[in-house]
């Protein structure tokens, strides 16, 4: 049974990686920083990646309860 714990890492190559803490597999999600927006984070990529995980789960967790609530949209917009 996979593990319930979530672990942000940053591989090898530079990516940061969502993965479950059990798991050396393929990760959940990766983000990468082009070396531009490295230097225009002076280096505090890791900071907004994790920002973006977390902002990610939270609406992750919106969509699993609409899904629950059988809310379907019609449309669905992306930005």
């Amino acid at each position: 049974m996979p593990s319930p714990f979530l672990e942000i890492v940053e591989l090898a190559d530079g990516k940061v990686a969502l993965r479950r803490s059990d798991e050396e597999g393929e990760p959940l999600l990766t983000i990468e920083f082009s070396a531009d927006a490295q230097e225009y984070l002076q280096g505090h990529y890791i900071e907004v990646a994790k920002a973006m995980i977390s902002a990610g789960m939270q609406v992750a967790g919106q969509v699993m309860d609409e899904e629950e609530d059988d809310y379907i949209p019609e449309h669905r917009v992306l930005h």
